[in-house]
């Protein structure tokens, strides 16, 4: 069992459709992990998907609550993905920090630039798809986007995945138990108290 430190700040980024946010809900609900790694509640303007709930999923807010937010400096970071946006907290992430929190986002490639020019020490795991065509059907699977925004989507993937090797690991999901194992692998190894994220290679 790994024994509580002071906080770290784990970014997962990945183009829609890679399996992040499956993953991310799957290593919160680990019972190896989740006394010692505390989700970063994000803000959006987007939709409430079903299934999800407001505080736990996202903090719902409405295009002028977002940006009055903004103009306060309300958030770490904070971007426009398709017309929506999203965004996380300082206070929100300080506050885990400073009582010793290991604090997961699950964010995009911008946003996690944004996080590293204030933690310099946050460590990055980029999730893929083994290629776009898998993406692209993984896409279409949901049948939530129009041609024109599933074309949009593609597109912000090719420009995300020339961030990958920016990141610390970097993660195929072609099969999710494989990939969820490996990333509960990474994170450990990440959170270990003899652990040196700041040196760990590609994984």
């Amino acid at each position: 069992m790994l024994s509580k430190q002071e906080g770290k700040i784990i970014i997962l980024s990945g183009p829609s459709g890679s399996g992040k946010t499956t993953l991310h809900k799957a290593l919160l609900k680990d019972p190896a992990l989740k006394q010692i790694l505390i989700k970063s509640v994000s803000a959006t303007t987007r939709p409430m998907r079903p299934g999800e709930k407001r505080g736990k999923d996202y903090f719902f807010l409405t295009r002028p609550q977002f940006e009055s937010r903004i103009t306060k400096g309300y958030f770490l970071e904070w971007e426009k993905v398709c017309d929506n946006y999203y965004g996380t907290s300082k206070r929100q992430v300080l506050g885990l920090l400073g009582k010793g929190k290991n604090v997961l986002l699950c964010i995009d490639v911008k946003g996690a630039r944004n996080v590293r020019q204030e933690f310099p020490r946050t460590v990055g795991v980029f999730i893929k798809t083994p290629s776009m065509k898998v993406l692209r059907e993984r896409l279409s699977r949901r049948a939530s986007e129009s041609p024109e925004g599933l074309k949009r989507r593609l597109d912000i993937a090719r420009a995300e995945l020339k961030e990958a090797g920016q990141y610390e690991h970097v993660i195929t999901n072609g099969r999710l138990d494989k990939a969820r194992r490996e990333l509960k692998r990474i994170i450990v190894k990440i959170l270990a108290p003899e652990g040196n994220a700041g040196a760990s290679g590609k994984g």
